[in-house]
């Protein structure tokens, strides 16, 4: 046998090895196909055993050869194996796939949470009544939560206000979560001249937590300050106020209370939203509803802010976002807002 004639058997095997392995569809089969060609008593060692029988001078071109052919096999051989591998693949991704002709499980569109909506509905309507938004930090210092609004150091009135105390470092000032937003007003009348006219929405904290007491909560407070204020303005603002929230018939009293920062104060009833003022289980046979404290702003604010109380007057009143939300959704219990049950949120 002469180099031409190897040659052409060499390539006819090559052409019948890739024949084999296409007609494979396992891995196993394929190694088998290979081992027929390239194994120990594979062809192409059979046929390189006949280099032996060849002239010396022809010998290196035949092991050339040999070599090529082995190489054109395994290119083969792994390219075969590559598509088997695609093809287990394909399989396994086909048998754990989702149905796409399955219906749609809907989309439960997001309406925001309920607090959040009744705070956004209460800052619209003190909005279109003239009053600015203004925040401050809710770290605080005792100077701003309290000194500024007539709490002086170890007075009683401190004890109205379950203080939540924050370790502060050396040479800083007492600090602690901010136990209303009143601080807001301060910090508004520090920085601004009169007239001030603002609203104080925020996340103040208690250490406090009941059915109706939540250690976190929210609130709203208002700060309206002039020449020539007078109560009848605060009465003429917050029923004004009720009657946007709660309806056109709703009334208002205002009855005497004590805060450290009004003078004179009030708490502000409205006539029960659920009985309409005749008596019920809810506002106990009253027919009204606390829902939030006002006064009149005191001199010693004012003195403190650097305003003088003989050419200003001013109200003052906040009001808790979750009182007002669980008398407009009729939601008895406070903590249901913070349990974040999808059952209870989806309602709103």
């Amino acid at each position: 046998m002469n180099l031409a004639d190897l040659t052409k058997q060499l390539d006819a095997l090559a052409v019948e090895a890739r024949a084999d392995f296409e007609l494979t569809s396992r891995k196993d089969d394929l190694v088998q196909a290979k081992n027929k060609f390239l194994g120990r008593k594979g062809l192409v060692k059979s046929m390189g055993a006949t280099v032996a029988q060849l002239p010396p001078e022809e010998r290196p071109a035949v092991g050339r050869e040999l070599n090529r052919i082995k190489d054109l096999i395994e290119a083969d051989f792994d390219a075969r194996m590559l598509q088997l591998d695609r093809q287990e693949l394909d399989a396994r991704l086909i048998a754990s796939s989702a149905d796409l002709t399955l219906p749609p499980r809907g989309e439960s569109p997001a309406g925001g949470h309920p607090l959040i909506q009744i705070e956004d509905e209460l800052i619209r309507i003190f909005r279109a009544m003239g009053f600015d938004v203004a925040s401050g930090p809710e770290i605080e210092t005792d100077l701003h939560n309290f000194e500024y609004l007539n709490f002086p150091p170890d007075h009683p009135a401190r004890d109205m206000q379950d203080t939540m105390l924050v370790e502060a470092l050396a040479g800083q000032q007492d600090l602690l979560l901010r136990t209303h937003t009143s601080p807001v007003q301060v910090r508004t009348m520090l920085k601004y001249k009169p007239p001030v006219r603002i609203i104080a929405p925020g996340v103040v904290y208690r250490h406090d937590h009941d059915q109706t007491h939540s250690p976190v909560f929210r609130q709203i407070e208002c700060l309206h300050v002039d020449k020539g204020i007078t109560l009848s303005h605060l009465k003429g603002t917050l029923t004004h106020f009720v009657r946007a929230l709660f309806g056109a018939q709703t009334r208002i009293r205002l009855r005497p209370s004590f805060f450290p920062f009004t003078e004179p104060s009030a708490e502000v009833d409205v006539s029960c939203v659920f009985c309409g003022g005749e008596g019920c289980r809810i506002c106990k046979q009253t027919g009204w509803l606390e829902i939030l404290g006002s006064g009149m702003v005191d001199p010693n604010v004012y003195l403190a802010c650097g305003y003088d109380p003989g050419e200003v007057t001013g109200y003052a009143f906040g009001l808790g976002v979750e009182r007002v939300a669980m008398l407009k959704l009729g939601v008895p219990d406070i903590r249901t807002f913070y349990e974040n049950d999808v059952r209870f949120l989806e309602q709103f």
